[in-house]
């Protein structure tokens, strides 16, 4: 058996063990033939002595993936009368060199993944074939252009070729990851192959809500359409995913109206505002993708109201009376009146005066502008005036101010302060 390297050069050349015939003359060995394969020829050389000395001659080159061994026969003749003839059977035997490199069963892969599939899961397998044998034929799998960021999440199976995910993929962060797979075999030979991982979208983003400006208050006068707040709603996930419908709750007199891109203005309704029914309103903002199942979230604008001067003061009553006994000290309590303002603040903030009265009655009683006591100016004589009306008014801080006017009417009780006149 000749054992002989696949990258042998033709042309090569191996000593074959003679043939020994032990006649003389012309019956002794005169030649030798080789019959069998292609890739082999038979060279004869003289020895010192005369003798022929067959050589293998290598006149094609071998290939062992494609034959491992080759049967060769060799024939020596005699020139006898009948010729004898002697066989050896030659087997050659044909060593694996490193002469093929290992080639991938598709020159890119391409694959869909959604975002959520669980960490440890095989997302592709890549195949490289090598034709030789042994270590030359051994395959290994290793990246070879990866960024930093897909090294974090994807690993290879250097024996299968198996990529799978080591960490969570996000389609937001990373929709696309493309790399270079490497197969190597034991001889330093390699092939490589590209890989693209498309991260499909799955919804697990909420829309996110986000106030761009909005007023601290807002005036209870404010006109239908005014603008009190900003609003910038988005959602990460991308598709129907990611389209988003806004909406407020009911019951809150306002409504949003779709501005530029993904804003919204929440604006004033035509139902007017009124600080003295809700000083504040809370209004919530709802944001709902299209995703399904959808995913939402809210949040809760504080709009407060400030005051306007739109309520006059009140009094408790439209009239009042009062009695009071004749010969009274000057200075004394006659009553109280008292007007309320629904308004806050100065606006809401209530001073009395006396408007006049019948005859010279507003000589007779005074009023304490900040709490509405009314104080007789003078003693009063039953005799001389038995009853008299004054008009008082209640005035808030507004500007410009409003009021309102109440009667007074006091009546002066009889003494029995004056004897009979004969």
């Amino acid at each position: 058996e000749e054992r002989m390297s696949e990258t042998t050069a033709p042309g090569s050349r191996f000593p074959l063990a003679g043939a020994h015939d032990p006649d003389s003359g012309a019956n002794s060995l005169q030649r030798y033939e080789l019959s069998g394969d292609e890739h082999f020829s038979l060279a004869v050389q003289a020895g010192p002595g005369g003798d022929q000395r067959p050589e293998l001659v290598l006149a094609k080159a071998l290939d062992r993936e494609e034959a491992a061994f080759h049967e060769l026969v060799l024939r020596a003749s005699d020139g006898g009368d009948p010729a004898r003839t002697g066989t050896a059977r030659i087997r050659v035997a044909v060593l694996d060199a490193n002469d093929n490199a290992p080639v991938f069963s598709q020159a890119e892969y391409t694959v869909r993944v959604a975002e959520d599939v669980p960490v440890g899961s095989i997302l592709v397998t890549l195949t490289a074939t090598d034709a030789d044998e042994g270590l030359n034929g051994h395959v290994k799998y290793i990246f070879h252009k990866i960024s930093d960021r897909a090294s974090e999440l994807l690993q290879i199976s250097a024996e299968t070729g198996e990529i799978s995910l080591k960490n969570n993929l996000d389609f937001e962060e990373i929709s696309l990851h493309e790399l270079e797979v490497q197969a190597r075999d034991g001889g330093g030979l390699s092939d490589t192959a590209i890989v693209a991982i498309t991260v499909t979208d799955v919804n697990d983003n909420a829309p996110e809500i986000s106030v761009r400006s909005s007023l601290s208050e807002i005036s209870e006068d404010a006109s239908s359409g005014t603008v009190v707040a900003l609003l910038h709603v988005q959602d990460r996930d991308s598709g129907a995913n990611g389209e988003v419908q806004c909406s407020l709750d009911g019951g809150v007199p306002f409504r949003l109206r779709s501005s530029q891109g993904s804003y919204y203005r929440v604006v004033v309704t035509a139902s007017a505002l009124d600080r003295e029914q809700a000083s504040e309103h809370r209004v919530t903002v709802v944001a709902r993708d299209k995703g399904s199942p959808a995913l939402s979230s809210s949040m809760v604008l504080m709009l407060e109201v400030s005051d306007v001067n739109d309520n006059a003061p009140v009094f408790e009553e439209a009239a009042y009376s009062a009695y009071v006994a004749e010969n009274n000290a000057g200075g004394a309590l006659v009553l109280r009146v008292s007007a309320r303002d629904a308004d806050s603040g100065s606006n809401g903030r209530v001073s009395y005066s006396l408007e006049g009265g019948s005859g010279d009655a507003a000589s007779y009683v005074s009023v304490e502008a900040q709490s509405g006591a009314v104080y007789a100016q003078r003693s009063f004589d039953y005799e001389q005036c038995r009853e008299f009306a004054v008009v008082m008014r209640a005035q808030d801080g507004g500007e410009p101010a409003r009021s309102s006017t109440a009667t007074v009417r006091i009546f002066v009780l009889d003494r029995n302060d004056n004897a009979p006149r004969v």
